[in-house]
């Protein structure tokens, strides 16, 4: 399935309130990107296994493009152009060997 295909299906799931879907999905992605990161959080610890890791991280990575997908929809953007946009970007900061480093503006 292609990006764009998966954010079109995504409408299909989508329930909440249209007034507020921006709060919402702002909310939502930061919400489930945290659960990624307890997943990893309890593996270090020593509370499961890698194949455990990978199962819970599958998961919850996919609710976290399903809020991502759905966000840029509500923002009439193209899932795949802002995937190609980064691309550029990133090649972009790498030809000028400024990869490294912090903030957008390098």
């Amino acid at each position: 399935m292609r990006l764009n295909e998966y954010q079109d299906c995504t409408e299909e799931t989508a329930v909440y309130p249209s007034e507020h879907a921006l709060s919402y999905l702002s909310l939502g992605l930061n919400d489930e990107s945290g659960e990624v990161a307890g997943a990893v959080k309890k593996y270090m610890r020593g509370d499961y296994g890698e194949s455990e890791l990978r199962s819970r991280v599958k998961g919850e990575a996919g609710d976290v493009l399903w809020y991502w997908a759905r966000l840029l929809d509500e923002l009439d953007l193209d899932a795949e152009d802002v995937m190609h946009s980064n691309r550029d970007k990133l090649l972009d900061r790498a030809d000028r060997d400024q990869i490294r480093g912090d903030g957008d503006n390098r």
